[in-house]
């Protein structure tokens, strides 16, 4: 059985999808995943539970971690390019089997995390409204197992996202540049009022639980990165994929680390890092220094920040699920296009209504810890990627190239790795599970039905 078998590359074949987005909507994709729970609601909680005000140097290290990757996905995805991302480029650099583990790993990311995020979006909104005077019942905001019935704000967010998705890419782009405009204008208001309440006392000591605390923080903060590898997702609907590509990818990812680091470096210096451990915290330090409008606008650009890394991560996770049935991976009918909008409606449809029910009625406590490994190991292969292409299609166009490889594809490795390791057991445990039922579904199924199984 050889489990290698490798799909002759094809960079950027034709596709049924709609090519309609630039560099700058790439951009705004990356942005809009990225910016969202890593500002409004992990940051205060990292600084307050791991590393205090050394969370600045957990984003720095968690951002050359993923700046490692980026220049490789940057590489990946103009040589190769593809809707399916990582699990595309490991199906032509490192086999099928890898690519089916890899693919199976997006979908627990991708598929797990905007429920997650639901969640959080939820308790926003229901602050706001509460603020109006328009109270939800408690037993509509919490899942069954948090003593709720069904927290409803997160299972309809997920619904109203599955329509716009439907309706087509390039409304989903516009939708998510107004949201990326909004939440962008509520960290600025932030910076601009923080900046003239820092108490450089707030700052002291700096590494309240020393290196360990830092990378811990890093581990835990990883999920605020989560989303900038949704944009090479958007492959076959780009209009220069060769071009536009890496400009998305790497500058999303640095606007958004010096954001991070910026506003956390900001939220430590204005109140003890000790009591930055709630749900809000950048709206509830504004509220704290009497500042009740910038507070409110804030909470407005939460629920417009975490909107937009709700519909990246939906979007990624349907062209992931996408890219594997086409290839013969999984069913058909998840590979199929409206002839009309454009887009795979079936598995929009479908992921959108599993992924209601979990935000509605599951409680998703250690979900984020299980997000991170699944990204960094997504993270480790694509850098192994880079590597094994270069040995086995050197003659492959690529335009662009990782500078310095393959010490930055290694570097990758260790870096992510490296935070792997600081995750606790009980990830790893369930990570291997999820891993155990796709194998059974992989050579169950998959195996059989593959494309390169019927290719002569």
């Amino acid at each position: 059985m050889n489990l290698l078998r490798t799909k002759p590359i094809v960079a950027h074949k034709p596709s049924d999808l709609s090519r309609c987005l630039t560099a700058f909507d790439l951009t705004l994709l990356g942005i809009g995943a990225i910016i969202g729970a890593g500002i409004f609601v992990l940051t205060g909680v990292a600084a307050a539970t791991k590393a205090g005000p050394a969370i600045v140097l957990s984003y720095v290290f968690a951002g050359f971690a993923c700046a490692f990757a980026a220049l490789a996905y940057a590489e990946l995805s103009s040589a190769i390019g593809g809707c399916g991302s990582a699990y595309g480029y490991a199906y032509a650099g490192l086999g099928e089997f890898i690519a089916w583990v890899i693919g199976w790993d997006l979908i627990l990311e991708y598929g797990m995390s905007t429920p997650t995020v639901a969640i959080g979006w939820s308790g926003y909104v229901a602050n706001g409204l509460a603020t109006l005077g328009f109270l939800i019942p408690d037993a509509f905001l919490h899942a069954p197992g948090d003593g709720g019935i069904v927290n409803l704000p997160a299972l309809l967010i997920i619904v109203l996202l599955a329509i716009l998705l439907s309706i087509g890419v390039q409304v989903s782009a516009h939708f998510n540049a107004a949201m990326v405009f909004v939440k962008l204008l509520a960290i600025t208001v932030f910076i601009v009022v923080a900046s003239g309440n820092i108490d450089p006392a707030h700052w002291t000591p700096f590494l309240p639980n020393g290196w360990s605390g830092v990378t811990a923080g890093a581990a835990y903060i990883f999920f605020a990165y989560i989303g900038f590898d949704a944009v090479s997702t958007a492959a076959e609907e780009c209009v220069n994929p060769r071009r536009d590509l890496p400009i998305g990818i790497l500058a999303s990812l640095g606007v958004c680390t010096v954001i991070y680091v910026v506003v956390s470096a900001l939220l430590t210096g204005i109140v003890p890092y000790t009591t930055l451990n709630v749900p809000s915290p950048v709206a509830d330090v504004m509220l704290r220094l009497g500042h009740h409008w910038a507070s409110g606008f804030i909470a407005a650009g939460a629920i417009a920040g975490l909107t937009t890394v709700m519909l990246v991560l939906f979007y990624g996770l349907t062209r992931i699920f996408f890219a594997m049935s086409r290839d013969g991976l999984l069913p058909p009918v998840f590979s199929t296009v409206h002839a009309r909008t454009r887009t795979p409606i079936t598995v929009i449809a479908a992921t959108g209504m599993i992924m209601a029910l979990v935000a509605g009625f599951i409680p998703m406590e250690q979900v984020t810890k299980l997000v991170n490994f699944g990204t960094l190991a997504a993270f480790v292969l694509v850098c192994f990627g880079v590597i094994m292409l270069r040995h086995t299609h050197p003659d492959l166009p690529r335009p662009f190239r990782t500078p310095f490889s393959p010490l930055v594809p290694i570097l990758g490795i260790l870096f992510c790795g490296y935070l792997m390791a600081s995750l606790p057991v009980t990830t790893w445990m369930a990570f291997v599970v999820w891993l155990a039922i796709g194998l059974i579904f992989y050579f169950g199924y998959s195996r059989t039905h593959s494309v390169l199984t019927h290719t002569p």
